[in-house]
Formats: C-alpha cells, sequence, structure tokens
C-alpha cells in the first residue's frame, strides 16, 4: 500500500465583496471585470495529483503534434514519443507501463491490447474517428477515450472542394503526362463545377461546411442524413440516398464507419449515380465497395472518383499500398481520373495544431481533474475545481458498474467527512462518481480509497489531492 501523502493545511478565509456599478460604468466594462475575475479563479484553482504519488507515464504515436508533446511534458508527465503505428503484438508488449496513450487512425487499440494495459486511465485519439478503438472494451475497464470531432473540418471540407475542381477538369492526369514530357492539352470531357449538382452524404461539421464552401463556386448543393437537420444557405435535403445519387453530378460521403455504413455505397448505388459523375470519400475506408466502384469506373458510368481512405492502410510512411494490403489496390491505381491519396484529410498544420490542443486538455483534465466531458464511451461528468485555499479536500474518481446499492455504499464511506459537492452519471452498464470531500486527514486517504474499492461493483477508483 502506497505511504499516505501530506495535505497541506487551510489557508485563511478570504471574504469577496461586490459594489454597484458606477453611472460611468459601461456594460464593456463590467464583462472585462467578469473576465479578470474568471481569470483569477482559474489561477486560484489547486493541481491535484493521484494520491499514489506515481509518476504518470503517456505514451505518443503516429507523430502527434510536437505542441501536445510539449504540453504534457510542461505539465509534468512523462512521455514517450513516436512517428510510426504500432501492431497489436508491440502494444501488448509495451502498454502496461503506461498510464494514458494517445493515437491517430492507424493504431488499434483492442480487447487483447486493453487487457495488457493494467494501468492505463485514458485513451486520446488526436482524430475524429474512434472506431480504431474497442469503445465498449475500453469502457468496462474504466477508461474513458476522448478525441477531436471538429477540430479539422475545415481542412477535409478544403480537399474536398479541390478534389471537385482537379476531377472535373482532369487536372490528375494532364499533370502526370506533363510531368513525363507529354503536351496533351484538351477541353473534351472537362467541365466546370459552376452550376453542377453536388451531393452530400452525412450533413454534419464537414458537410455543413463543405456546404457553404460549394455555393460560394456557384454549385448546387443536396444533402441526406438520418436525421431532419436545418440547411445553411440554398442547400435542400433530400428523402433518401438513392434522391441524392440519381440528382447530383459529384457525390461525397462524410458518415461514420458504422455497421450500417459498411458498404453503404456499392453496385446498386453505384448503378443509380448519373451516368458520367464523379464519387468522393474522405469519410471511412468501409463506406465505399472498392471492387464495385472499380467496375463502375472502367465501364464508364463513372467519369472519375477521389478515395482518401482505405478499408486497409498501410502502418507508415513508405510502408507499400499494394495488392497484398488490398487485393484491388494495382487496378486502382491504374485507372484515369482517379484521385488516390494517403488519408490526408485533416493533415494539414492548423488541425492537427488544434487537434493536438483539443485532446491533450481533454487528456490532462481527466488526469489531473477527474473530468469526462467530450468522452465518447463514458458518461460525462464534471466539477468544479478544488481551490487552492481548500487545503484538505480530496476528489474521489469512481468508476463502477450501473448496478443499485453502489451510490449508498459510497456514501456511507463519506459519513465521516463533509462532501462539499458530489456529481454522478451513467451511460449503458458504465457510471462514474465525482466527489469532493473535507476534512480528509492523510491517515485516512488509503483506508477510504480501500473502502471504496472494495465494493463488487467497483472498476476503478482514483483519488486525486
Amino acid at each position: 500500500m502506497s505511504a499516505p501523502i501530506a495535505i497541506p493545511g487551510a489557508a485563511s478565509r478570504l471574504v469577496g465583496a461586490s459594489v454597484s456599478p458606477s453611472a460611468t460604468t459601461t456594460i464593456h466594462d463590467r464583462f472585462g471585470s467578469f473576465r479578470r475575475q474568471e481569470n483569477l479563479d482559474v489561477a486560484r484553482s489547486k493541481v491535484l495529483h493521484p494520491v499514489e504519488n506515481e509518476d504518470l507515464r503517456l505514451l505518443i504515436l503516429e507523430n502527434i503534434s510536437q505542441d501536445a508533446v510539449s504540453t504534457f511534458r510542461t505539465q509534468g508527465y512523462t512521455v514517450d514519443h513516436f512517428t510510426r503505428a504500432m501492431s497489436e503484438d508491440e502494444l501488448v508488449e509495451k502498454i502496461g507501463a503506461y498510464h494514458a496513450i494517445g493515437i491517430r487512425s492507424k493504431t488499434k487499440i483492442t480487447a487483447r491490447v486493453l487487457k495488457a494495459a493494467t494501468k492505463l486511465l485514458v485513451i486520446g485519439c488526436f482524430c475524429i474517428g474512434t472506431n480504431q478503438v474497442d469503445l465498449q472494451s475500453a469502457a468496462q475497464a474504466g477508461i474513458p477515450v476522448f478525441n477531436s470531432p471538429f477540430s479539422n473540418s475545415r481542412s477535409v471540407a478544403e480537399l474536398v472542394m479541390s478534389e471537385l475542381v482537379i476531377l472535373s477538369r482532369q487536372l490528375f492526369e494532364r499533370a502526370y503526362e506533363l510531368r513525363t514530357g507529354i503536351w496533351n492539352k484538351q477541353s473534351k470531357g472537362c467541365w466546370e463545377v459552376r452550376g453542377k449538382t453536388l451531393g452530400i452524404v452525412g450533413y454534419g461539421h464537414i458537410g455543413s461546411q463543405l456546404s457553404v464552401l460549394a455555393e460560394s463556386f456557384g454549385m448546387r448543393v443536396l444533402f441526406h442524413d438520418v436525421i431532419n437537420l436545418m440547411p445553411l444557405g440554398s442547400a435542400r435535403q433530400v428523402d433518401s440516398l438513392a434522391t441524392l445519387l440519381a440528382e447530383s453530378d459529384f457525390v461525397t460521403l462524410h458518415v461514420p464507419e458504422l455497421p450500417e455504413t459498411i458498404n453503404m455505397i456499392s453496385k446498386q448505388e453505384l448503378a443509380g449515380m448519373k451516368k458520367g459523375a464523379y464519387l468522393i470519400n474522405n469519410a471511412r475506408g468501409k463506406v465505399v465497395d472498392i471492387p464495385a466502384l472499380v467496375d463502375a469506373l472502367k465501364s464508364g458510368q463513372l467519369a472519375g472518383a477521389a478515395i482518401d481512405v482505405f478499408p486497409s492502410e498501410p502502418a507508415s510512411n513508405g510502408a507499400p499500398f499494394d495488392d497484398q494490403l488490398n487485393a484491388w489496390a494495382s487496378t486502382l491505381r491504374n485507372i484515369p481520373n482517379v484521385i488516390l491519396s494517403p488519408h490526408i484529410g485533416g493533415s494539414t498544420e492548423e488541425a492537427q495544431r488544434m487537434i493536438g490542443e483539443e485532446v491533450s486538455q481533454a487528456l490532462s483534465r481527466y488526469l489531473g481533474y477527474g473530468s469526462t466531458l467530450g468522452a465518447v464511451n463514458f458518461p460525462e461528468v464534471d466539477l468544479r475545481p478544488i481551490t487552492a485555499e481548500q487545503g484538505d479536500h480530496v476528489r474521489v474518481c469512481h468508476v463502477h458498474k450501473n448496478q443499485p446499492g453502489v451510490l449508498r455504499a459510497v456514501n456511507e464511506a463519506f459519513s465521516p467527512y463533509n462532501v462539499e459537492k458530489q456529481y454522478s452519471d451513467s451511460k449503458g452498464d458504465i457510471a462514474y462518481l465525482m466527489a469532493d470531500i473535507a476534512q480528509v486527514s492523510p491517515r485516512d486517504i488509503n483506508q477510504l480509497r480501500a473502502v471504496i474499492s472494495a465494493n463488487p461493483a467497483n472498476i476503478l477508483t482514483r483519488l486525486l489531492a
């Protein structure tokens, strides 16, 4: 059992007072004073640490933003940073030494990896998607998963706009020919995008931004989504995917990988598109049936395609994209007017910086304060900070099975102390409670944790002080 930590004594009480604004005080002055007060409140927040006194180690993979790595190190975490992804076997061997892991889309966090992750507290996906993580197994192990659902939306939308123009002008083919020494100036089969119809499948953060950009190019925008959404600009929602495919000159996909979206664009859907239309996929590799797409391109049903994501992708830069990875790879590479890119939709300096900031902050908030706001597989719970003046306060972060009697048992354990604030929520079979309790002596901390952890419903209990 760890030795108890010393908790500083409580500081003297502070008294806050307010005065009525003078006649010369403007509303801007008042808002400014509120902002300054907020900054003072943040400055007074107490920095919490695990009572185990163990240094927290983070494993950061796939060339995640150096700004995020620097932020973690500045906060005192030990960070091991690798530019590549790791295989399942590598992770099983290494992950037992780490309390947190940061990945992008290539590293797979499977149930086998999670079983080996005996110290793991949190997972950060420095990207939009989380299908590379076994979310249910992570939740059952008491591990929240955070991502960045919005930060690269603009980057993806801009890439789609560039692909619209490149496809419609056959720019990829003409540029390649000239680089090989062939001059081939032509206009046949080349079009302006102005006046054409763009069909957006999935009208979320990316789809809606793309809608605005496309209209600024003079395009007509249709979209299809599983829920009714208010369109931006003059965009119009259609009643079915089939309607969108039949009316669109360009179709672009922006949906997550779910059982119902796998191969959502297959032989039947491709046959339902306009002859000579174009398909763009910057969503997930499995939402398009690639062999069916190859047939549609070869037959002339489609005039071109842009694919940025694939069912199987190389684990590192420089690795081959060949038929051993995907059986159709060499065939697809040799079809004219097909843009293939290595999953770069969100790969801009701006997007990676914002993703690094958003996810690193989420991981730091959970490790240091217990907050699960923004977790994709976990109840979202947060409490206001313990202040620096509250020296004898301890924060209890208790992940447990969602079943009757747990809160009663926990509150019985809290009964000798003053509970300053407490909040609990559940998501499926998992529940999460946060509580700040006062008047806890150093000798009581380990005993309190042992009592709470002894409950059969306990999954993970952390105390921060």
